[in-house]
């Protein structure tokens, strides 16, 4: 059996992030609607919240203060009283962790920098342009998705991708994502973003129905071959629940098998709600791909 090729490692503000290994990014909502209730913190919760992701072995740790899918309006303003201060207390207890915004705004982005913040993750794909403009000032990282031309805070209806050339029909959506992705990432390259600093993310259930996000999982290897850093956001989400039918709560294990494809085809960042758990596995893809030796050795040698 022939090993896929390692994915490109990551780089924020200078920094390699977990060389050698795949990162662990934490997800930490400061909301009240999260689409999984054991996600949803308010401030006391998620400073514990993000000491815990700590102590389980997260690289990252992914602070976002707006639900993904549809519900109450959250203005900017809103949405920086929720995170700025968080941002604000982790970086001051967390010296060295990277932190990640999850935010499609620009002038979130900026506030996030002025407090320390180190990537923005823009699951909206490019929605406000100013966005990436603020991620080259100010020294982040970029998230690059892909979300079918939808607008935030929308769920996909009837998603279609035109066929291409090929055996499978499910191809005509890894090709957008490519095209879409490899767009964004080449805007940020140009804008001065390290391309070890941009990441390119397929976007999982944005824009897309269950099989196109089960393809997308089969068809890493397309993404990984871009030379950037793939980020995968696959925790507990939709297409997890749909192929199990299982609500968000019970779909650990749906997750972790999604994680391990990935990670064995060369994902490099895993976006997460169960950190020890995933950090475990990634540990353990990486070590039966040779990437990684076991943590001891004694069976059969002592």
């Amino acid at each position: 059996m022939t090993t896929p090729p390692a994915g490109a490692e990551l780089r924020l503000r200078g920094r390699w992030i977990a060389p050698g290994r795949p990162v662990v990014m934490a997800v930490v909502n400061r909301t009240p609607d999260s689409f999984y209730a054991a996600a949803r913190f308010d401030d006391a919760s998620a400073d514990a919240a993000v000491a815990r992701a700590v102590d389980e072995g997260a690289d990252i740790v992914d602070l976002g203060g707006v639900r993904a899918g549809r519900g109450p309006r959250v203005g900017a303003a809103d949405e920086i009283a929720r995170v700025i201060p968080l941002v604000t207390r982790v970086r001051a207890r967390h010296p060295d962790l990277v932190i990640s915004v999850d935010t499609w705004r620009a002038e979130v982005a900026r506030a996030a920098a002025d407090e320390g913040a180190d990537l923005v993750n823009d699951t909206w794909a490019g929605h406000d342009p100013a966005l990436m403009e603020v991620a080259a000032e100010r020294g982040l990282g970029i998230v690059c998705s892909h979300t079918g031309g939808a607008r935030p805070r929308t769920d996909p209806f009837r998603v279609e991708y035109a066929p291409v050339d090929g055996d499978d029909p499910l191809d005509g959506v890894l090709e957008d994502v490519v095209r879409t992705v490899s767009a964004g990432a080449a805007r940020a390259v140009s804008l001065g973003i390290d391309p070890a600093s941009v990441l390119v993310d397929p976007t999982h259930d944005f824009g897309k129905n269950t099989w196109h996000s089960l393809h997308l999982v089969r068809r890493t290897e397309a993404l990984v071959a871009l030379g950037f850093p793939v980020l995968m956001a696959l925790s507990r989400k939709d297409f997890v629940g749909e192929s199990l039918d299982l609500p968000a709560e019970e779909r650990l294990e749906g997750t972790l098998a999604a994680t391990a494809v990935a990670a064995w085809l060369g994902a490099r960042v895993f976006r997460a709600h169960d950190v020890r758990a995933t950090r475990r596995t990634l540990d353990m893809v990486a070590t039966i791909r040779g990437d990684r030796p076991p943590a001891r050795t004694v069976r059969g040698l002592a």
